[in-house]
């Protein structure tokens, strides 16, 4: 396996941080866990950690955060050419939540606050036959935000997909880069977790309870999680 380097876009608090883990180390268990000689680097941009040059990297993985895409901070933009000049170095490339909709945005695509209103829980999503990324047909992940990529990129294909979500995975036109709406990387304990964080935040008290509930039945993560592992594995194109 290649040393895949994490790019932390967002800093859980620190009581559920102590239980569950921080972003990184969800991600260290679940690639871990996909295969044992997988090394890690992390960038932490919360801690003004400069971004290295990416075509030096092995491969990048970039991490959900609370901010949106569309926000005025100062390293969103650095963030968007970094991906910018690891899609064209063909270095591969995974981003989760946040990092979903920030590859779209860097490569040509529109995301915004979704008038659907919040995802919370266990979704369930329709696998594109033939992707070449995820053998399945259904997955079933947790999910946990309110944005979504509401236009690809040109040359974007939509891996999965949902009535909630119709850009829930997208592998990107040049097959260096791919990414996922949900978490994979989520305990359900720590899914659980985001619903009541969701309640605070104004997500309505129904759609809570059955996010909450939902948590009970089977969840593919492992599945995902073992495909986005596969996926940074890929030898580097020249």
């Amino acid at each position: 396996m290649p040393k895949i380097t994490i790019v932390e876009t967002g800093v859980i608090p620190p009581e559920p941080r102590a239980q569950h883990g921080s972003f990184p180390q969800m991600f260290e268990r679940m690639l871990g866990g996909a295969d044992a000689s997988t090394s890690f680097a992390t960038v932490r941009l919360a801690d003004a950690e400069a971004l290295p040059d990416p075509t030096q990297l092995e491969a990048i993985l970039i991490t959900g955060s609370p901010a949106g895409v569309y926000d005025d901070l100062d390293w969103i933009a650095p963030l968007e050419r970094f991906v910018r000049a690891a899609y064209h170095a063909r270095v591969p490339m995974a981003g989760i939540c946040f990092g979903h909709q920030l590859i779209a945005q860097a490569l040509g695509g529109t995301v915004r606050k979704s008038e659907k209103g919040w995802g919370i829980g266990r979704h369930v999503y329709d696998v594109a036959p033939g992707n070449g990324v995820i053998d399945a047909d259904k997955i079933a992940i947790t999910a946990s935000h309110q944005d979504q990529v509401i236009e690809p990129p040109a040359g974007a294909t939509t891996i999965f997909h949902s009535a909630f979500t119709p850009h829930a995975g997208l592998l990107y036109a040049n097959g260096t880069a791919m990414s996922v709406q949900p978490h994979p990387e989520f305990t359900v304990a720590f899914a659980d977790w985001c619903c009541e964080k969701a309640s605070r935040n104004g997500a309505p008290e129904p759609l809570v309870a059955s996010a909450k509930a939902s948590l009970e039945q089977p969840l593919d993560h492992a599945d995902l999680g073992r495909a986005i592992a596969r996926f940074l594995a890929r030898p580097r194109e020249a």
